[in-house]
């Protein structure tokens, strides 16, 4: 079983002169799930090497047992600080694919033909997609083999329009995800605020925020196993 997990190379958080990138949680939780039950685990991202961790996902009220966990592992350290360009990625060499969120995705991996193609790729072989809270801004572009959005018609979630108020980014974000999704035709399903809520549709499994991400990743497991 080899998966594959793509992350952000995008560091700036709009104008603020803050910096994001991926959310920790939402790669240490699903990379364990997924790791423990035997799956070869390769790590991607548009630039390669070190992927920028957004500093607020380190925090010690953002810990979990997994971000705690990914701090002893040397091994996950090195395979994060030498992530494989995502050009060079092949979706026919994977099982499946997830995308951990944080803002970075929503600048840089929203607007990249890799990534796209590469979904593409995976859902034309019938192979499992996930992403959590902001990856699923992933899905913008991604066209299915008619030609229609990716998500339209599908369940889906992802980090919700109150939550991103709620964190005070609504205007610094470059498009809302709750309303990208329903404008590409996704059937946007959502739980309460910062509680997980997890949406599987056929191979697609979502999550709405980082308390989500460990359950999307064991749906994705049971998508492969």
């Amino acid at each position: 079983m080899k998966i594959l997990m793509v992350l952000t190379s995008h560091d700036q958080l709009g104008d603020t002169g803050e910096k994001t990138g991926f959310w920790l949680e939402e790669f240490a939780a699903p990379y364990y799930v997924l790791r423990d039950a035997g799956a070869a685990m390769t790590l991607a991202s548009p630039k390669g090497g070190q992927p920028p961790l957004d500093p607020k996902s380190d925090a010690e009220d953002a810990r979990t047992g997994a971000t705690r966990r990914f701090k002893q592992d040397d091994a996950a350290q090195q395979a994060l600080a030498n992530t494989l360009k995502l050009s060079s990625v092949d979706a026919g060499q994977f099982d499946a694919v997830f995308y951990p969120g944080g803002h970075g995705p929503m600048w840089d991996l929203a607007g990249s033909a890799d990534s796209r193609k590469l979904i593409e790729d995976f859902a034309a072989a019938g192979k499992p997609v996930g992403a959590v809270c902001h990856a699923p801004a992933v899905f913008r572009d991604v066209r299915d083999k008619n030609g229609a959005p990716f998500v339209k018609g599908r369940r889906v979630t992802g980090f919700s329009n109150s939550e991103e108020e709620a964190v005070g980014l609504t205007g610094v974000v470059p498009f809302l995800l709750e309303d990208m999704l329903k404008e590409k035709g996704g059937d946007f399903r959502r739980g309460d605020d910062w509680g997980p809520h997890v949406e599987v549709d056929g191979t697609l499994v979502t999550g709405q925020n980082p308390a989500s991400s460990e359950e999307a990743a064991k749906e994705l497991l049971a998508l492969l196993t």
